[in-house]
């Protein structure tokens, strides 16, 4: 691992996250349509509010081919990510963009992580962000692969039952967003 990052964050740097498995829980095989199946996982809203005295940007990356499937519609997706702004907001946090691809997985040339496409769009609309200060926090191999080729520094998510973590070359791997703050906490 390779957390030597760590203790060079400050107020100019940028986090990205994904959102499914990372902020909420994920529908395994399914999608978060509604915003009343939109689960926070435990210690998210805490430390959500906590990154954002931390980071100078907290922007959200997430794939949502399930608009591309017909299975929501952008409204929807609108409704559930109003209900988790709005909840990370009375919890303390902030949220200061939301890039999604709703692209189908197969598509040529789509905007899906590993694709750098969402970086760059939020690269040009917040100028202050340096892809080389900024950390991605994704629970995929897709989430990692798109922070290395954006050039940003990666924190994998572990999950339980995740056999292939052994796999995944981020620069360092924790259980949860709760893990990430106690370990950036003890740097500051």
């Amino acid at each position: 691992m390779r957390k030597d990052f760590l203790k060079h964050i400050d107020t100019t740097w940028t986090l990205f996250l994904d959102r499914d498995g990372v902020i909420n829980e994920r529908i395994w095989g399914g999608y978060v349509t509604k915003p009343d199946k939109y689960i926070f996982l435990p210690g998210v809203l805490d430390s959500i509010a906590f990154f954002t005295s931390v980071f100078n940007k907290i922007i959200i990356v997430t794939n949502q081919q399930g608009i591309g499937k017909g299975i929501m519609t952008e409204e929807e997706l609108k409704a559930v990510h109003d209900y988790m702004i709005n909840e990370i907001s009375l919890a303390g946090g902030k949220i200061d963009g939301i890039y999604y691809c709703p692209d189908l997985a197969g598509e040529i040339d789509n905007c899906r992580k590993p694709s750098v496409n969402m970086a760059q769009k939020a690269e040009s609309d917040f100028p202050e962000i340096d892809l080389t200060k900024s950390i991605m926090v994704g629970d995929s191999p897709s989430d990692i692969e798109f922070g290395k080729n954006a050039g940003m520094h990666t924190v994998f998510v572990l999950h339980d039952n995740d056999d292939s973590a052994s796999d995944i070359s981020s620069d360092l791997k924790v259980k949860s967003l709760a893990e990430l703050k106690s370990i950036i906490k003890e740097r500051f």
